[in-house]
């Protein structure tokens, strides 16, 4: 057995797991050569029949329809799913391998020899969707913001430094570092997805399964098979396979906050008069206004979809079923419309900043963006402006 390979004894099973990188060319080797050479009764893998698919024909990008996307508020759902998946294939062309690869590989070499397998991980939109639910406002932002960053960084990874990913104490590290920055965020991508993977391998069949998963998963499935075999825990998954309903506070916050807003104001008219609110409305719409401009400016958007962001961001911040970035992208997909080309070279416009600009999509997204994080630090700084005559 190899270091990155791990054997859970349970009362009448054994059932193997190897950690693997997603983008490793020894994890393909490795998962290839355990099949072949150890001819395990079944095989679980860390993949979902969707993205299994996405994998081999392709994620079908041209029936993408941006203009629901942004109409259904998904925008940041959509951004932060194409900047991971640019930072992950960025990764794979340095190392000459393909994000998932190994997954591939042990469902090719499973068919191969005969033996069973299956899609042993969840939904990746319900993991997706679930992870933005449960994370708040500034922790999308600080999510989309790490994300992006991956997008303006050259770093590139050895394949030593990617096989370091492999080794325990790498893993625990980035674990502790995602938790410290974005503990909801590793709840669902890591926590949920321990404990759903553990269960479904534990409800594999077979006396000698192999399980393909990623080396940040291993401690967590082992703990999880280990408790599901003393009957410590229920294999019904239900709580962690749908999305949650928004919680009260993210239901009511929106509205709060302008009504906040609108109690200065209208109080700073009876307070200070017509002039003293006159003016307090002006620094409201100015402050506003101007930063979420600037965030549409700092994506080169449009010239009319800048004054359109200036001129929408005080309005929509005031009304909770509508965001500056749903006038901002509707109006540059409006202007800019998506052509086919730029869905015929997403995949390879994801790969870099000048791509992300280049492609109308990708571009309308980062107006999306940059436009609704403008006006969202705008209405903080306009707040305190707004306090002096209205109390």
């Amino acid at each position: 057995m190899s270091q990155t390979t791990t054997t859970v004894q349970l009362h009448n099973r054994e059932i193997t797991i190897i950690g693997t990188a997603h983008v490793s060319r020894d994890s393909v080797d490795e998962v290839c050569r355990y099949i072949e050479n150890e001819r395990p009764d079944h095989v679980c893998v860390e993949i979902d029949a969707a993205r299994y698919q996405s994998l081999v024909g392709g994620a079908g990008w041209s029936q993408l329809n941006i203009y629901q996307v942004l109409r259904r508020r998904k925008g940041f759902l959509l951004l932060g799913n194409l900047v991971l998946s640019s930072f992950q294939k960025r990764i794979g062309m340095d190392l000459g391998v393909k994000p998932g690869e190994e997954m591939r590989a042990a469902i090719e070499a499973a068919r191969g020899a005969g033996i069973g397998y299956s899609f042993c991980d969840r939904d990746i939109q319900t993991t997706l969707k679930r992870a933005w639910a449960m994370t708040g406002f500034w922790g999308k932002n600080k999510l989309l913001a790490a994300l992006l960053s991956s997008v303006f960084t050259r770093e590139q990874f050895s394949a030593e430094e990617i096989e370091k990913l492999k080794q325990t104490s790498a893993v625990e590290s980035m674990m502790a570092e995602l938790a410290d920055y974005l503990p909801s965020v590793k709840h669902v991508l890591i926590d949920e997805r321990d404990r759903y993977l553990a269960t479904k391998i534990f409800q594999s069949p077979g006396e000698r399964p192999v399980a393909v998963v990623g080396a940040g998963h291993v401690p967590g499935i082992v703990a999880w098979l280990e408790r599901l075999d003393r009957g410590e825990s229920s294999t019904d998954l239900g709580d962690i396979d749908v999305i949650p309903p928004p919680k009260r506070i993210t239901r009511v916050l929106p509205y709060l906050l302008p009504a906040l807003i609108l109690g200065l104001i209208v109080s700073g008219f009876i307070r200070s008069g017509w002039q003293g609110g006159f003016d307090m409305l002006m620094r409201w719409f100015l402050v506003n206004g101007t930063l979420s401009a600037l965030g549409a400016l700092v994506a080169m958007a449009h010239p009319l979809t800048i004054i359109a962001s200036f001129l929408a961001a005080p309005i929509t911040s005031m009304n909770p079923t509508i965001g500056v970035g749903m006038v901002s992208g509707l109006m540059e997909a409006g202007l800019r419309k998506p052509r086919v080309v730029d869905f015929e070279t997403l995949q390879d416009d994801i790969l870099t900043v000048r791509g992300f600009f280049r492609n109308r999509l990708t571009h309308i997204l980062l107006v999306f963006f940059f436009s609704t994080l403008g006006s969202a630090i705008g209405t903080f700084i306009a707040l305190p402006f707004l306090f002096p005559q209205a109390v």
